[in-house]
């Protein structure tokens, strides 16, 4: 690990300022430590922000702020996560070890970058880390890369749990900018696609600072996150599905689909929900599901068993939701 300058933050705005001049936000470190160490993050000054108010959750309006220093540990276990947004809770126990849950943070969780083999590899090409120096994934050891979503540049995935299951609750994230003034970020629009800008993970401009995720108000139903690796514990998804759906007599009232482990990002189309909605459940309108989330689907060799695997694991959480039988 290469000599780097450690301070505390006292405030956001001086938080936003340090980052404005090139300065690393530090809070659980659970993934800048280990990229700091294999040198593929060198930042001259690391922020530790651990002492800014933002390690709370607390009603906001009909729904829920939480802070973005609240631990992942911290979130799943709260009363209202686990009562209003189950998914949410669900999700975030599905990921990394109890010692991670522990220190890894809302913020920091959001921002964690891909764990594509090449990335942490700088003997090999890598556009997300190198821009300009090529894909080795492309042709390479590929099983747990992107489907959907990505491009000639990169293929790799997002590699987290929390952010799928934020975006099927619709969730925002909260952003202070180094002026001050605070923008609400979608999280749906949080990440970024690939294209040819892939060291570009989301939208936050530098000097940014997530302070907090904000859920809207609970929307009830049966909230399911299904994940599907490669071992039972503490692998990332090579498939994972949010689905947070409510019945009324017999029909699909609403319904909420996000995908993890397919793109560049967490995967939401909201044609998925409006085709879902107001209709019987029923193999045949979930097998129309799966024909638009997989329309224009690739695979490049060793993952070409994803597309099936993703059919097959959409029709069994739409099952299991909607009460049909197995």
């Amino acid at each position: 690990m290469r000599a780097f300058t450690y301070s505390r933050a006292a405030a956001v705005a001086h938080a936003c300022q340090q980052t404005r001049d090139g300065a690393r936000l530090i809070a659980g470190g659970t993934n800048l430590l280990d990229l700091m160490k294999l040198e593929i993050e060198v930042p001259e000054v690391v922020v530790d922000i651990n002492r800014l108010d933002l390690a709370n959750i607390a009603q906001s309006g009909a729904g829920l702020r939480i802070g973005s220093l609240v631990t992942n540990s911290a979130c799943a276990a709260h009363p209202r996560v686990r009562g209003h947004y189950p998914v949410l809770s669900r999700a975030i126990l599905a990921g990394a070890t109890f010692q991670l849950r522990n220190k890894a943070t809302t913020g920091g969780n959001l921002c964690q970058r891909t764990r594509c083999y090449y990335f942490y590899n700088r003997d090999q090409a890598c556009n997300k880390r190198d821009p300009g120096s090529g894909c080795s994934a492309l042709e390479g050891a590929n099983r747990i890369h992107a489907i959907l979503g990505a491009s000639e540049d990169c293929i790799a995935t997002y590699p987290g749990d929390m952010a799928v299951a934020l975006a099927a609750l619709n969730a925002d994230v909260e952003v202070t900018a180094p002026d001050g003034s605070v923008r609400s970020i979608p999280v749906r629009e949080f990440h970024r696609l690939p294209g040819d800008t892939p060291d570009r993970d989301n939208v936050l401009e530098r000097g940014d600072v997530i302070t907090a995720v904000t859920l809207p108000a609970p929307v009830g139903g049966t909230q399911i996150y299904r994940k599907v690796r490669d071992r039972a514990s503490y692998a990332f998804a090579l498939v994972s599905i949010a689905c947070v759906l409510k019945m009324d007599e017999g029909r699909i009232a609403s319904a909420a689909l996000a995908f993890g482990g397919l793109a560049h990002k967490p995967w939401h189309d909201s044609d998925m929900d409006e085709l879902l909605t107001g209709k019987a459940p029923s193999d045949t309108l979930f097998e129309a599901v799966a024909d638009l989330l997989l329309d224009g689907a690739r695979g490049y060799g060793q993952n070409d068993f994803k597309i099936g695997m993703t059919r097959r694991v959409l029709k069994a959480v739409l099952r299991e939701a909607t009460g049909m039988q197995a």
